[in-house]
């Protein structure tokens, strides 16, 4: 079991590393038309999701379908030795770049923590030591971990009857307290299980309060096993306040 440490920040060029790193594919040979499809259609799901910051994802989308179509057509670009020049080039350079980025913010997260370790004071190094006692490993994974669980759920979710009438709405604030109710009954549930027979409009909801209890502290995320699903724990409440301390 790992448990989930969300990143601060979600971004296009994430979404394109959570695709190759999932599939081992070689960043120097990315198989872009197939890339370009299920990215544009990541795009759409956040869309329909309401996801923030769809427009980034956006432009991104409309740049790979830009490369695949130059890779289709015969170009006449040559670099200085007479090659052909690779549409995809200034693509994986922007993410070699990025991978680098990632890389030092890694590094230096690390140092923070060793440095914790080091001197084991104040709230900061007892929350590294409740991970570590917990016997969980903790991970980084990105917020497309999460979606997948949530493209399978919605998947299975039985079609509307066209005759229903009454429209149904939900809020962050009512979902957060529905899921309160569902991990004090039972202390780790899948999230899979638990949207089970639920509507769209429920579970999307649900899904956006469980990111923002992530964020608040309120709950601890773990994945098992199978990347389409994760698992939902609720943490005390002292911990939840010390998090709103800060």
């Amino acid at each position: 079991m790992y448990k989930v440490q969300l990143q601060q920040f979600e971004g296009p060029l994430d979404l394109l590393l959570f695709f190759i790193r999932r599939d081992e594919l070689d960043v120097h040979d990315i198989p872009i038309s197939r890339i370009a499809d299920e990215f544009l259609a990541y795009v759409q799901f956040m869309e329909d999701v309401d996801l923030d910051g769809v427009g980034d994802f956006l432009y991104m989308a409309a740049l790979l379908i830009g490369i695949k179509t130059r890779m289709l057509l015969p170009s006449s670009h040559v670099d200085e030795d007479g090659e052909p020049i690779d549409p995809r080039q200034e693509l994986v350079e922007r993410l070699l770049e990025y991978i680098r980025f990632k890389e030092v913010s890694d590094h230096l997260t690390a140092r923070y923590e060793e440095r914790i370790r080091q001197f084991t004071r104040g709230e900061a190094a007892a929350a590294v030591l409740t991970a570590s006692e917990s016997g969980s490993e903790l991970v980084e994974a990105t917020v497309f971990d999460l979606v997948t669980a949530l493209r399978r759920v919605l998947t299975t979710t039985p079609e509307v009857d066209d005759h229903a009438v009454e429209s149904e709405a939900y809020t962050i604030e009512e979902q957060q307290g529905f899921l309160e109710t569902a991990l004090n009954l039972n202390e780790r549930t899948s999230f899979v299980t638990i949207m089970q027979g639920r509507s769209k409009p429920f579970i999307i909801t649900a899904f956006l309060a469980v990111l923002e209890m992530a964020r608040r502290g309120e709950l601890d995320i773990f994945i098992e096993g199978r990347h389409d699903d994760f698992f939902l724990t609720l943490l005390p409440k002292n911990d939840t306040e010390t998090a709103h301390e800060k």
